[in-house]
């Protein structure tokens, strides 16, 4: 059996979402987010992460980062992110244009995370300084661009590093239910209680059509000064200005709403996981593969010798290679990926390196 690891954004939307749309497609409903739906979106977000919160409903995770980011600073401002971080390298330029020109500044750090140290520097250079850009957000990918996973001690540091210099954190969660369910803990625990004060929360990669959240932490916001109350009417305009804002935003609702619903958004991340934890044990003992990172969620690079990429993908396989160095690929896992398929990968892997 053939199967692609190109990327989690490759497999469908759930039944349960398709038929929660269907429904909600149905009479007739208050337009732009004025409807029952939405409103129980955010009552489900608020219990979900055991707080209040306001939630705004976008179709994209680049609309969600950039919107969260863009209500949080000024133009002449720098968010602080990772080097290899999707918001440097893989927004195009929507970072900058929704910001009005802020600047994306990379630090280092060892598997795709921020070194607290460089970061703990840079938020303290040229304060006040009228000729250099101001420190603004700080910005975490969850999971990071490499597979890897912020534990909930990464998370306050960096958050005790922001929290020091008055500076709000945002949290790319892109795949944060991948994430949360590799450390084992709460929503609330990977999030304003280790001092995240907004969120994207994703969904499109697990199993919903076209649905992404911003989630505001207003108490965390509030506890730093920062009013959640502008930021929220920052962001309902901004969103409106971006083009985000929905008419018929029931049909967003009700996709978040089924994602939430049941342990939807649990059970697709536990099947994801699982498939890339069969994969990458699997891999590990295939001769002439080295792993790169350790996979924590679903996602893995890993470098393969380049004549054994080249049978793979004869085969029938899909994943991205050449992106790169030199027989570096990545391989994701999704809520559909058949566990069959993973098998048959290793299995090819393993024939080819031991003929």
């Amino acid at each position: 059996m053939k199967v692609a690891f190109t990327s989690d954004n490759i497999a469908g939307a759930s039944d349960s979402v398709f038929k929660a749309m269907m429904e909600a497609a149905q009479g007739d409903a208050m337009p732009y987010g004025n409807d029952d739906g939405t409103a129980q979106v955010t009552r489900m977000l608020s219990e979900l992460f055991e707080c209040e919160v306001d939630a705004f409903l976008v179709s994209t995770g680049t609309a969600a980062n950039v919107l969260s980011i863009s209500a949080l600073t000024p133009p002449w401002g720098s968010v602080l992110c990772h080097s290899e971080s999707h918001l440097l390298n893989d927004e195009c330029t929507a970072p900058e244009f929704y910001t009005n020109g802020a600047r994306f500044v990379g630090i280092s750090g060892a598997d795709a995370k921020m070194d607290p140290d460089q970061l703990k520097k840079l938020v303290s250079q040229k304060i006040g300084d009228v000729h250099s850009c101001q420190p603004s957000v700080v910005s975490l990918s969850q999971v990071t661009e490499v597979g890897s996973v912020y534990s909930l001690d990464e998370i306050r540091a960096i958050s005790d590093v922001a929290k020091t210099a008055g500076l709000p954190v945002h949290m790319d969660g892109a795949r944060f239910a991948n994430a949360l369910l590799a450390l084992g803990c709460t929503p609330a625990e990977m999030t304003w209680k280790a001092g995240v004060d907004i969120v994207s929360f994703g969904a499109t990669k697990n199993g919903v059509m076209a649905a992404e959240a911003i989630v505001v932490f207003k108490q965390s916001l509030e506890n730093k000064g920062i009013s959640s109350e502008q930021v929220a009417k920052e962001l309902g305009y901004r969103r409106k200005r971006g083009g985000h804002l929905h008419s018929k935003m029931r049909l967003l609702s009700s996709q978040m709403i089924a994602y939430l619903t049941d342990d939807l958004w649990r059970t697709n991340a536990t099947h994801a996981n699982a498939m890339m934890a069969l994969l990458q044990e699997g891999l590990k003992a295939v001769p002439g593969v080295k792993i790169n990172t350790p996979a924590q969620a679903n996602m893995l690079f890993c470098t393969l010798p380049l004549p054994m990429i080249d049978h793979l993908q004869a085969e029938g396989f899909g994943f991205y290679g050449g992106r790169w160095e030199e027989g570096v690929i990545r391989l994701v896992t999704s809520f559909r990926t058949p566990k069959e398929g993973v098998e048959a990968f290793i299995k090819s892997a393993r024939q080819f390196a031991t003929k």
